[in-house]
Parts: C-alpha cells; sequence; structure tokens
C-alpha cells in the first residue's frame, strides 16, 4: 500500500485535500485526467476555425489517450515506465495570459490561452503525483508525462508568440 496525503490546488489556486490509499488509486486518478484531457482538446477542435490548429488540437487529443495507454498497462503491471526526458524550456507566457472560459465563438488566441493553461495545470498535477508516489519507477513515470505536458505547453506558447503576439 503507498498511503499518500496530497494537497492540489484547483486553477482559483484553492487547496484540495486528496488521498491515494494505494498506487491503483494514483493510477485511476491519472488515468482520469487523462480521459478529461482527450475530451477537453476534442472539444477544441470541433469549436477552433483555423484548420492548423484543429488537427493540433486533434493530434493532442490523441497523445492524451496514448498517456492513457501507458497509465493503464502500468496498472496492468507492465514495466515499461519509460525514460526521464530532459528537462523543457519555457517562454512563460502561460503564467501571464488570463484563461478564458471554452466557448463557441473563441478566437484563436483565446483557445490557445486555454490550451496553455490545461497543459500547465496538467504538468503540475504530474509533478504532485510524482511527489506523492515517493521514489521509483511509478514517480519517474509520472515525471515523464509531466514532462510531456511542458512540451505540450512550450508548442502552444509558441504558436502563441509566432501567431498572435506577431500580429500585435
Amino acid at each position: 500500500m503507498c498511503r499518500r496525503d496530497r494537497r492540489f490546488e484547483d486553477e482559483s489556486g484553492v487547496e484540495m485535500a486528496e488521498r491515494f490509499e494505494s498506487v491503483g488509486a494514483v493510477l485511476d486518478f491519472a488515468i482520469g485526467n487523462e480521459v478529461e484531457a482527450h475530451a477537453f482538446y476534442r472539444e477544441l477542435a470541433a469549436r477552433i476555425n483555423v484548420p492548423a490548429m484543429k488537427q493540433v488540437f486533434e493530434e493532442f487529443a490523441a497523445e492524451e489517450l496514448g498517456h492513457k495507454a501507458r497509465l493503464e498497462a502500468v496498472q496492468r503491471g507492465s514495466r515499461a515506465f519509460g525514460a526521464m526526458n530532459d528537462r523543457v524550456q519555457s517562454l512563460g507566457l502561460a503564467d501571464y495570459l488570463v484563461e478564458s472560459p471554452p466557448q463557441s465563438d473563441m478566437t484563436y488566441a483565446e483557445a490557445l490561452i486555454l490550451a496553455m493553461k490545461k497543459e500547465k495545470a496538467t504538468y503540475r498535477l504530474y509533478l504532485d503525483l510524482a511527489a506523492a508516489a515517493g521514489a521509483g519507477e511509478l514517480a519517474e513515470l509520472f515525471r515523464s508525462l509531466a514532462a510531456e505536458e511542458a512540451r505540450h505547453k512550450l508548442r502552444f506558447e509558441i504558436e502563441y508568440d509566432d501567431v498572435v503576439l506577431r500580429e500585435n
């Protein structure tokens, strides 16, 4: 049993207590997060009118299903946790942009901001789950997933910098 008491903050900064009684509970939580992320990117893809970004959101939705599959493989007893990834750079733009709720008429910039904020929150979640898992391969898996989420955020930050900021 891996009993861990962790505190997480939601997007508003409010602390929420989260108790994991076992590794299975941690994995269930992470898998649920990936299912939500998949739905999030599918919804963004359906709402955006920029064909190239629609494709990017669809690709991210597929990647989230890949993360889910990795976590489910671990849950089934597979030991393929993956190697640690290098630290991913950040432009820091997500720290300074105001999140807008998803809307059917959202602009390209609003969709990018929303995606950056989502990736940042998921990155923090995986770092917290790594800390909750303690040392070992499960913690490495969560740090690996955190690094992937950081790369996703960087991709959206670069797009925002290249397209939105250059237009202004």
